[in-house]
């Protein structure tokens, strides 16, 4: 049985993923960095402080997320990911995209090959629905179908 989702396109996209789920912000520096910096050919996420995501492969994942957290390096490090190509395919949010990830991924979106499909206002329902390995089902008009 599958169950759709409508939010915000904030960078809009058609794909199909897996979902990997946290049900607190995601720090991206503590999240990303250690992957990035060593320059792995997959995001292993290293944040200690994030049970849902901690030692998870995020890389061409859909991360499914309220919104993110930490310093104002946070878009750059998103920017950086989608550079190497180990970024996580889509980020879904179920509160509105916060500034720090909305210039993440439009910075990806404008300065590399890549992107990183992007949507908001999915509700908290869908952070209650949605569980580690569905597959999601991303539309340009910002609907998600977890199957």
């Amino acid at each position: 049985m599958s169950r759709e989702f409508k939010g915000r396109p904030v960078i809009a996209g058609e794909c199909t993923v897996k979902a990997v789920v946290s049900h607190q912000g995601v720090n991206t520096l503590a999240t990303f960095q250690k992957s990035a910096l060593a320059k792995k050919k997959q995001v292993i996420c290293s944040d200690q402080n994030n049970s849902d995501i901690f030692g998870k492969n995020l890389t061409g994942m859909g991360l499914c997320l309220p919104k993110t957290i930490g310093s104002t390096t946070g878009g750059m490090v998103l920017y950086t990911v989608t550079a190497l190509g180990i970024h996580p395919r889509a980020m879904l949010f179920s509160e509105p995209i916060d500034s720090l990830a909305a210039a993440g991924v439009i910075l990806a979106d404008v300065w590399t090959d890549d992107t990183i499909t992007a949507v908001d206002n999915l509700g908290e329902e869908f952070l209650d629905y949605v569980k580690d390995g569905m597959e999601l089902e991303i539309k340009e008009d910002g609907t998600v179908t977890v199957k």
